[in-house]
């Protein structure tokens, strides 16, 4: 079953960090897409693949907007969507006022459904079609949210939080509760129709050296699972984890030392890392989530993507909903930008749109599966309105370049801006 799309077209083949920039992405201002049972069949020129199809197959044509791969987000918690805008405290404050006492409810496998429902509609309408997902405590959690996406047919990661230490009796588990709950759930979740799991230690202060490294085991155990944890958000987290750890070489040893590092494994925000860290993250094939929303809205910081660069630290963007304060990438690679204007360092259209696309899928370990338009990839694409606003359409009237475009579409694009969602070809 071919489904035909026409319009301009964006999709990115290389970091443009990485290499030439004119070698990092194809760009087709009239563009054909062709889709076979779900998976990219071909992407080119439209006046000369159109001339290839039988006479009867339908073309929906796009006009005014630019497709591209849907958005990718590398960290994010669906639990936290109805406290999102929590005022006025830093990290770890702001988890024992607010968050905690929201994690509470999901015990309660169909007020997780209700919330997770909300939440994947919040991202295809955003124009987000996979993202790596925090659960609670509870295994409830991520069978409701699990439920949600295999009905969605979406390609969706999660998993279960772990925490024995340092948090509220009622979200606490123990080692080998986590341990059991996990294992239970890869069985059952891990590689059915298109959702993976995430081992998720919430982060090092909340889980004893037991339980990460019953982490730990399970990733040896399961080597095509995630690990999804937190690193060096916040200063004062920072100081509390050396207390906790005094026998550990700084934040990301305390992983380490449980083997939490690899391929599959991705550490949301790495705001304050030293270069020893950066070089043992590049090493292990590690990626980092860039949260600047999250890092901005809780005043952690401004992430360092140049020294990430330069240590080839995979990295890709991430909401970091309910810390965060947006669904949509397109705003959070607004506030990257800025974090990066604050550090001295150009963030570029291109390197952007890179980081919410092909960066993530990279990131996640699924070039080729997601993240651009390669033969055989999953057919998970968004339409962008250069119109829908009319501040963007009459900026758009100045541009003359596709960098131009991006810019403005980055810096002024919101939710409002995602015209079309696919998933495998389908318009959700």
């Amino acid at each position: 079953m071919l489904k035909v799309y026409r319009g301009e077209l964006l999709h990115f083949l290389a970091d443009p960090a990485k290499v030439a920039l004119e070698d990092s992405y194809q760009y087709l201002e009239d563009g054909l897409l062709i889709i076979k049972d779900g998976l990219v069949e071909q992407v080119g020129e439209a006046a000369e693949l159109l001339a290839t199809l039988d006479k009867n197959v339908e073309v929906t044509h796009y006009k005014n907007g630019l497709m591209m791969p849907g958005f990718i987000d590398t960290h994010v918690h669906y639990p936290q969507t109805e406290m999102i805008a929590s005022y006025g405290e830093q990290l770890l404050e702001w988890l024992e006022n607010y968050t905690f006492p929201f994690e509470r409810q999901f015990s309660d496998f169909e007020h997780g459904k209700s919330v997770a429902e909300f939440f994947l509609t919040q991202l295809l309408e955003a124009g987000t079609t996979t993202a790596l997902v925090f659960g609670t405590v509870h295994k409830e959690s991520v069978e409701a949210f699990f439920t949600v996406a295999q009905q969605k047919k979406l390609r969706m990661i999660c998993g279960k939080v772990l925490m024995d230490q340092n948090c509220p009796d009622y979200l606490s588990d123990t080692a080998q509760s986590g341990y059991d709950d996990s294992k239970a759930l890869i069985e059952k979740w891990h590689n059915t129709d298109r959702l993976q799991y995430a081992i998720t230690p919430r982060f090092a202060p909340t889980c004893s050296t037991e339980q990460l490294n019953k982490a730990g085991q399970l990733l040896s155990e399961n080597p095509t699972v995630y690990l999804h944890t937190h690193l060096s958000e916040n200063k004062a987290e920072i100081a509390w984890v050396k207390d906790l750890f005094p026998d550990s070489d700084g934040y990301l040893d305390v992983y380490d030392k449980s083997q939490l590092l690899g391929r599959r494994s991705i550490f949301a925000h790495g705001v304050h890392l030293h270069d020893s860290e950066c070089q043992r993250l590049g090493e292990t094939d590690s990626a980092i989530a860039f949260c600047p929303s999250s890092n901005l809205f809780l005043g952690s910081g401004c992430f360092n993507l140049k020294q990430a660069e330069e240590f080839d630290v995979n990295v890709g963007f991430g909401s970091d909903i309910g810390a965060g304060t947006t669904f949509s990438m397109l705003s959070t690679i607004n506030e990257g930008y800025k974090t990066q204007q604050l550090r001295g360092d150009k963030l570029t259209p291109f390197k952007s749109f890179y980081l919410a696309t092909l960066g993530g899928a990279i990131s996640l370990d699924l070039e080729g599966t997601i993240g651009n338009f390669t033969k055989g990839a999953e057919a998970d694409f968004i339409v962008l309105d250069y119109h829908a606003t009319p501040l963007m359409d009459r900026r758009m009237r100045h541009c003359t370049n596709l960098s131009e475009k991006l810019f403005i579409l980055s810096m002024l694009g919101d939710e409002r801006h995602v015209k079309a969602t696919h998933i495998m070809g389908e318009l959700v």
